[in-house]
């Protein structure tokens, strides 16, 4: 049993040394760099006496960054990745939130962390590599000694409600127990060849990083402005024979919906897992139309705080436009709570907020106990001793299957005309619409209007028909926007608190 996420490195390392782990256009580094790099900044972090504490790494999204994380952990500290493209205040708030000391910086975003005015301590990367630095072996062996598998491992920020980031806190345990799960859902071997699309300063990358590290795969990290220019992308994937990719389900739509297999077709790919948001099943029909014969795949579901990802669904047969590709079932050694608003499970077919529970649950957000306090609850069908679950906020249901469907968030959930109303009920009829890539639904509480806002060639007038068709008056979109683009948060999901803002004036 491992309790430390760098034994997915040290494990072997005299087998893999020589192979390439991580790469992009501009950087590639082998186990062996991996190696020597996380132990020079693990004991530059020792001699500095940082340890037990989050380290901030102000870094480009490139395999180096990759290498700064391992040496976090190696200095037995746990890594808080920041995001170089924000405005300054976003990370200043950020570094306000997790009380940070030290800073990892690449030497060319010093001008810009000296913008953020940080009272610590700032490490430049290309210093800490330095191969004229030693490395403390008898420091870093007593630091891994010391370790449990109950320490924190990184911090990642999202959004939060009142304007202030949350920070949520993930120990080695969570992350170790996730991977092992999610290599086996998805095959992972030695031949892996992922596709990353998540930047680094999201728990998404974890799908890429340490089963890449664990089996000794390999990982290309795919140029962000790829995705803008789909015919690139797909020659991306077929140059350096990329065959597993897991996007969410945005990355993935824009490819399809743009029209890209009519010029390229992905010559390489085995596994195609998408989560984070709906995935139309028209757009699922036109990728395994473009993809070799046999390539499986899996929708993934899972929330931040629960450690990535925790259910899972492998697409074994064929769905309508309109239906709603499962999320299946939980991983191995987790468990799906649906729960009503009272506390009762809710019966097979029924709609329920998902509460998750098993050791994919986070510790909470850092220095935030308010906020920790009304996501992570004890489990209301429990009173004989402490448990905790996560609070997802996020509504589901089992079919007659069995399998777990996601409906929406519960934040999606309106009542207009009389009824309780789901937003995404709307916008997965809508996405079925021939004409209609990509679409999402804000609510204008003080006009008590639907607003729907959509991407593609479908006119707005033929799109309101054909949902006169198919949805109850009381659902029906007061308004219908066609855009010539969507707006994207940085992780690749739909930017709804952007399209409100822009939207309900």
């Amino acid at each position: 049993m491992i309790k430390n996420l760098l034994e997915y490195l040290y494990d072997d390392i005299d087998l893999k040394r020589d192979k390439t782990a991580f790469s992009d256009e501009n950087e590639s580094l082998t186990f062996a760099d991996l190696y020597d790099i996380s132990r020079r900044i693990g004991t530059e972090l020792a001699r500095a006496s940082f340890y037990r504490e989050p380290v901030a790494i102000y870094m480009d999204r490139r395999p180096a960054m990759i290498a700064a994380f391992l040496g976090v952990l190696a200095g037995g500290c746990f890594y808080v990745p920041l995001d170089s493209t924000a405005p300054a205040g976003r990370v200043k708030a950020v570094i306000e939130t997790a009380a940070l000391r030290v800073m990892i910086c690449g030497r060319d975003n010093l001008k810009k962390a000296e913008e953020l005015d940080f009272k610590g301590r700032v490490l430049v990367y290309e210093d800490l590599i330095d191969e004229s630095c030693p490395v403390d072996d008898a420091a870093l062996a007593r630091i891994f000694d010391a370790q449990i598998d109950t320490d924190p491992a990184y911090i990642v920020f999202t959004s939060g409600s009142t304007g202030t980031p949350k920070g949520v806190v993930a120990c080695h345990r969570s992350v170790i127990d996730y991977i092992e799960h999610l290599s086996e859902i998805l095959e992972v071997d030695e031949s892996t060849v992922f596709g990353n699309q998540s930047p680094f300063y999201f728990d998404a990358c974890l799908k890429e990083i340490y089963p890449t590290l664990k089996f000794g795969a390999s990982a290309w990290i795919v140029p962000r402005e790829y995705f803008m220019f789909t015919v690139k992308l797909v020659e991306f994937l077929n140059e350096h024979k990329i065959n597993t990719i897991c996007w969410v389900g945005s990355a993935l739509r824009m490819v399809s919906a743009l029209g890209t297999f009519k010029t390229v077709r992905p010559q390489y790919l085995r596994t195609v897992a998408f989560g984070s948001e709906v995935f139309p099943p028209k757009e699922l029909r036109a990728w395994k139309e473009a993809t070799p014969e046999g390539t499986k795949y899996i929708n993934l579901y899972g929330p931040t705080e629960g450690t990535g990802m925790c259910c899972f669904y492998r697409v074994d047969r064929e769905f309508e436009d309109g239906e709603a590709i499962p999320i299946g079932r939980p991983f191995p050694n987790s468990e799906i709570l649906l729960l009503s608003d009272d506390g009762r499970e809710v019966a097979d077919g029924e709609t329920g907020e998902i509460y998750v529970r098993g050791t994919c649950v986070t510790l909470g957000y850092f220095n935030n106990p308010e906020k920790t306090g009304e996501s992570f609850v004890q489990n209301p069908l429990n009173n004989a001793y402490p448990e905790i679950l996560y609070k997802t906020g996020d509504l589901a249901r089992r079919n007659e299957r069995g399998e777990l469907v996601f409906v929406s968030r519960k934040d999606y959930q309106i009542k207009h005309m009389g009824h309780r109303i789901e937003l995404g009920e709307i916008e997965s009829v809508a996405g079925g619409i021939s004409g209609v890539e990509i679409v999402a639904c804000v609510y204008d509480s003080n006009a008590d209007k639907i607003i729907m806002v959509y991407k593609g060639e479908a006119e707005e007038s033929a799109v309101g028909d054909h949902l006169k068709e198919t949805l109850p008056r009381y659902m029906l979109p007061g308004r219908i926007v066609k855009v010539v683009r969507m707006p994207f948060t940085p992780g690749g999901k739909i930017d709804r608190k952007g399209l409100a803002e822009t939207y309900t004036k």
